[in-house]
């Protein structure tokens, strides 16, 4: 008969040989999937700058709280509009375009018509301008309002008469 100790002895050290497989396979596909994630994060960054615009102001905090007793100064500057905002604002459409307009529309991401397709922008100017206009400022399919910006109307429907003149 089979020394019992012998036995239990033999499936520990079968055990424990499996189990140190399992944990070192573990290690490795955490190694791959961190090395693969890294890189199709940056390219996502990379390529589309004003989503990434849109999660910074989306996960900026909406309320700021003065409390009594402390120094509340600091919320005086936040509260305050930003002077470069309106520097930020194009004069004409085709600093408007290459400012924001053409890291889509120049490339085509995301099924925006690349500037220079008529078959892809016929069908919009056929639709007429303040269809466009509305489209650009109230955003559409994956366009975000106004592109992505906090610009006028007028600036937003100048970017728009740009791209027509370019795709006629």
């Amino acid at each position: 008969m089979a020394n019992p100790q012998s036995s239990d002895r033999h499936f520990f050290n079968a055990f424990s040989l499996v189990l140190g497989f399992l944990i070192v396979f573990a290690i490795i596909l955490f190694a791959v999937a961190r090395v693969i994630g890294v890189d199709s994060q940056s390219k996502y960054v990379q390529l589309d700058p004003i989503r990434l615009q849109e999660v910074n102001q989306n996960t900026q905090p909406f309320a700021h709280v003065a409390v009594a007793g402390h120094d509340n100064s600091a919320l005086a500057a936040l509260t305050q509009p930003k002077s470069g905002a309106a520097a930020s604002v194009p004069a004409t459409g085709e600093q408007a375009f290459t400012q924001v307009c053409s890291a889509c529309h120049a490339t085509g991401i995301n099924g925006a018509p690349k500037m220079g397709d008529r078959a892809a922008w016929g069908p919009r100017i056929a639709q007429g301008k303040e269809a466009l206009y509305t489209h650009a400022i109230a955003g559409k399919g994956n366009m975000p309002p106004r592109g992505g910006t906090t610009w006028p109307d007028a600036a937003i429907r100048m970017s728009v008469d740009y791209m027509l003149s370019l795709n006629k």
